[in-house]
């Protein structure tokens, strides 16, 4: 469970993106592919090399941790994510 002390509320439109931290990787909304799914973009970078991977999570789960970092959804809908970090 997510501390209520959490630092900044993010808002990502689809295809934007956010880096979690120094050191940690990028992340991209990538929308709704259905009602009760959402995807999110891992992205690693690493010089002028990189990978990137979608994540499938069930809209009902609020709690998620991408490359080490706690996230808590707040809002998901086709269009946008809001999400504290």
């Amino acid at each position: 469970m997510m501390s209520a002390s959490m630092g900044k509320t993010v808002v990502l439109a689809v295809g934007e993106g956010f880096h979690l931290k120094r050191g940690k990787d990028r992340i991209v909304y990538a929308g709704m592919p259905s009602e009760d799914i959402y995807s999110i973009v891992q992205i690693k970078a690493s010089g002028y090399q990189g990978y990137s991977w979608n994540l499938y999570f069930p809209r009902r789960k609020l709690d998620i941790t991408i490359d080490g970092v706690d996230l808590y959804i707040e809002n998901v809908t086709p269009e946008e994510i809001r999400f504290r970090v």
